[in-house]
């Protein structure tokens, strides 16, 4: 009798323990899910709880163990982590919102023509425009300012490249900007034709007329982020790395944390300037939900495109001429120096080929083999084949955007010439040094898309298919390197791949829903993809529906 007392006793804890359930909020199931971790394995279900994945597998076996606030069918579609764009200018995208986009014009008269309806709709104050590229248009050189001025006696005008590396001001601007004439500025340039200003600056003239341009007001900066994070959203990009910014960002930036209006996340450099290193060593690095500051985002060189780069060589289309530093090359070990110091990740803008040695070698003077500073290089696009071990050597992470290859493809051997071309954009080379690589769009110097990283960097072709074989496809990134460069390796490179990044255990659940699969559907449809969903925290903070 004691025996099937005992027996029952037991039956009753058994069942009241099969029936107790763990308490999750949300089941995600019957999806494809690539959970980018080191196995690159898929499964099909994962259970969240306050804001973080607690179990991932089949639906079935979740279902066993927990019990949900709420369940999100899928539909066989495909799930990744949330996009992290390792490279772009999330607060200057929002303010462009603000100006004129001049992306895609194919004319300085199309330009003119732009500003004009913008005048119209803005009757006073500066008109800025940003995303011009000569390169583009029919007759590739600087423009003559002469219809600028005519058109806008009265009003200062401001037209930024699209890589922010050149820009064109007319006289009104020149004169408030006191430039009159010649000017000596290292690591940049104004433009002179016939003894006076042509409206075109280089680099680090082009600060000159930005630094009196006047600040946005609180409420436009504000309306101006809640777009620009809304159009991120909508692309999967769940977090991004802004490159540059002024602590007084940073101090609204996290205003708008506090208030509950900043949904995405960012991982924000500051820019490299004497305020914001006393700012960096008053307030130390700042790591939150929403926003982490622990860099510092330096300037080596100019561009490509505007001849800002800085080459070993002559320019093959413009003989005598070298490109330049921005800074003399004292002042990038004086930050390496500081950032050795404080403990703050370095992070150094580097194009040309002289830019890069001269960044590696001031690197490699505080780096030390299996150290953990992830210093970076940003976008390391020329690199001399005697420099490119020293990314392996110390551990430098090389910081690459994808599409800049493909935009700079018609034109970047004009550049450089056939023999540099052929170790420049060398996305597989760089990869193969640390064997893990972070990818970012550098919008909105290129698209904000991040399917049209992923199509660059697989295929090495523009939209149409050009060229055929792509354009030193030997260079191109596979599909699998290629996701894990938009999702846990640049998680890496912001040291924060113990959060995020991929979809396992422990980590935020940040998502996305895509209505394609990027791992196999044909490439030509890689551009075609769209989001359906996007979750932060496991909340949705996008829907397409």
């Amino acid at each position: 009798m004691q025996l099937r007392n005992l027996f029952i006793a037991l039956s009753f804890i058994f069942f009241l323990c099969a029936c107790t359930h763990e308490k999750a909020d949300l089941l995600v199931f019957n999806a494809k899910i690539y959970t980018v971790d080191s196995a690159f394995s898929v499964k099909e279900a994962m259970a969240i709880k306050d804001g973080k994945i607690v179990e991932i597998g089949s639906a079935s076996s979740l279902l066993v163990r927990y019990s949900f606030t709420e369940k999100l069918d899928a539909e066989k579609k495909f799930i990744y982590p949330g996009f992290i764009d390792a490279h772009a200018h999330f607060v200057g995208y929002a303010l462009n919102l603000l100006r004129v986009n001049l992306v895609g014009t194919k004319s300085w008269k199309d330009i003119l023509e732009k500003l004009q309806e913008f005048a119209k709709e803005n009757p006073s104050g500066w008109i800025l425009g940003e995303g011009w590229d000569q390169n583009d248009w029919a007759e590739k050189k600087y423009p003559n300012p002469t219809l600028l001025n005519e058109l806008f006696p009265g009003r200062p005008v401001l037209l930024t490249r699209v890589d922010g590396h050149a820009a064109i001001a007319n006289q009104t601007a020149l004169l408030q900007a006191g430039i009159t004439g010649d000017a000596n500025i290292e690591g940049g340039e104004v433009l002179i034709e016939n003894g006076k200003p042509t409206g075109v600056l280089i680099d680090n003239a082009v600060e000159l007329v930005n630094s009196i341009i006047p600040a946005v007001s609180e409420e436009q900066f504000n309306e101006a982020i809640n777009k620009a994070q809304e159009k991120c959203l909508a692309m999967g990009l769940t977090t991004i790395d802004d490159c540059g910014l002024d602590a007084t960002v940073v101090e609204q930036l996290k205003e708008l944390q506090r208030k509950g209006t900043l949904l995405i996340r960012l991982y924000v450099m500051l820019s490299d300037k004497p305020a914001n290193y006393t700012y960096a060593e008053k307030n130390g690095i700042f790591i939150s939900d929403r926003l982490t500051v622990r860099s510092v985002k330096v300037y080596g060189d100019g561009a490509l495109g505007s001849r800002g780069a800085c080459l070993l060589k002559d320019y093959s289309d413009r003989a005598g001429h070298l490109g330049f530093l921005l800074s003399n090359p004292a002042h990038f070990d004086s930050v390496a120096t500081w950032c050795a110091k404080y403990g703050w990740q370095m992070n150094t803008h580097a194009i040309g080929d002289s830019g890069n040695r001269t960044l590696l070698n001031t690197y490699a003077r505080y780096l030390k083999p299996n150290d953990n500073k992830r210093w970076r290089i940003e976008h390391a696009q020329v690199v001399n084949p005697m420099d490119i071990n020293l990314f392996g050597q110390y551990q430098i992470i090389p910081s690459v955007q994808p599409t800049h290859a493909t935009s700079d493809m018609y034109w970047a051997e004009e550049r450089l010439g056939n023999q540099r071309i052929s170790h420049a954009y060398a996305y597989q080379s760089l990869l193969n040094q640390n064997g893990w690589m972070p990818l970012g769009t550098d919008f909105p110097v290129e698209d904000i898309s991040p399917f049209k990283t992923f199509y660059a960097a697989v295929t090495r072709t523009d939209a149409k298919g050009w060229p055929a074989n792509g354009f030193q496809y030997k260079e191109a990134l596979s599909r699998q390197e290629t996701l894990r460069g938009m999702t846990i390796w640049a998680a890496r490179a912001n040291f924060e791949e113990s959060l995020k990044g991929s979809l396992e255990k422990g980590k935020w659940a940040d998502f996305i829903i895509l209505d394609k699969d990027l791992m196999s559907v044909n490439a030509t449809d890689i551009l075609n993809t769209s989001t359906i969903s996007t979750f932060i925290n496991g909340e949705k903070v996008y829907s397409s529906r």
